[in-house]
C-alpha cells in the first residue's frame, strides 16, 4: 500500500467498498430466504395445531356423549362415577381448563445496532446501503431467535396435546368397554332367566 498512489488507493477503497455491498446483499439475501423458511414452518405448526384441537374436540365430544347416551353405550351411575374417579380419566381431563396450545405468530424484532454496523471509509450512498442491508439482517436475525423459541414452545405444546388426545382415546375405549360388558352382563342375564324359566316350564308339562 506504501508503493500506491493516493489515486489507485481510492481506486482500491471503492472496489473494496463494492465487494462490501455485493457481500451484504447476499448475507441480507440469506437472512430474508431463512426467514420465509421459519414462517413456512411455523404455518405449517399453526395448521398442525388446528387439525390437533379438532382432533382433540372430537375425542372430547365422542367421551361426552357416551356419559349421556342411553341405548348401547349405557354405563350404570355407579359405574360411571367409578370410572371418572379413575386415575387415568383424571390424568386425561384434569381440572376442567383449557389445555389447548395457543398458535401464536412469532415476535417481530426491529431493533438496530445503536452505534452502526460498518466502518465508514468514503461517506456515500454505497456505505448508507451496506448499513441499511446490515440493519435489516440484525432485525431478521433477532425475528429468527424469536421464531425458534415460538416453534420451540408450540412443538412442546403439539407433544403435549398429542399425549392428552392418545389418553382421552384410551378413556374412550375403556368407557365403551366398559358400556359392552354391562350390555353382555344384562344380556346374559336376560338369557339365563329366559333359560330357566323355559326349563321350569318344560318340567312341569313332563311331570303333568
Amino acid at each position: 500500500m506504501d508503493n500506491l498512489s493516493s489515486e489507485e488507493i481510492q481506486l482500491r477503497v471503492r472496489h473494496v467498498t463494492d465487494e462490501s455491498l455485493e457481500s451484504t446483499k447476499r448475507i441480507l439475501g440469506l437472512a430474508i430466504e431463512s426467514q420465509d423458511a421459519r414462517i413456512k414452518t411455523i404455518t405449517m405448526l399453526d395448521e398442525q395445531g388446528e387439525q390437533l384441537n379438532r382432533i382433540e374436540g372430537e375425542a372430547e365430544k365422542t367421551l361426552t356423549e357416551l356419559n349421556k347416551c342411553c341405548g348401547f353405550c349405557v354405563c350404570p351411575c355407579n359405574r360411571a362415577k367409578n370410572f371418572e374417579s379413575g386415575k387415568n380419566y383424571k390424568a386425561t381431563w384434569g381440572d376442567g381448563g383449557d389445555n389447548s396450545p395457543s398458535n401464536g405468530q412469532p415476535q417481530q424484532n426491529t431493533g438496530a445496532a445503536s452505534g452502526g454496523y460498518i466502518k465508514r471509509r468514503t461517506n456515500d450512498a454505497r456505505e448508507d446501503e451496506m448499513e441499511e442491508n446490515l440493519t435489516q439482517v440484525g432485525s431478521i436475525l433477532g425475528n429468527l431467535k424469536n421464531m425458534a423459541l415460538d416453534m420451540g414452545n408450540e412443538i412442546d405444546a403439539q407433544n403435549q396435546q398429542i399425549q392428552r388426545i392418545t389418553e382421552k382415546a384410551d378413556t374412550n375405549k375403556d368407557r365403551i368397554d366398559i358400556a359392552l360388558q354391562d350390555r353382555a352382563s344384562k344380556f346374559w342375564g336376560k338369557f339365563n332367566s329366559v333359560l330357566c324359566e323355559f326349563r321350569f316350564t318344560s318340567n312341569t308339562k313332563t311331570y303333568i
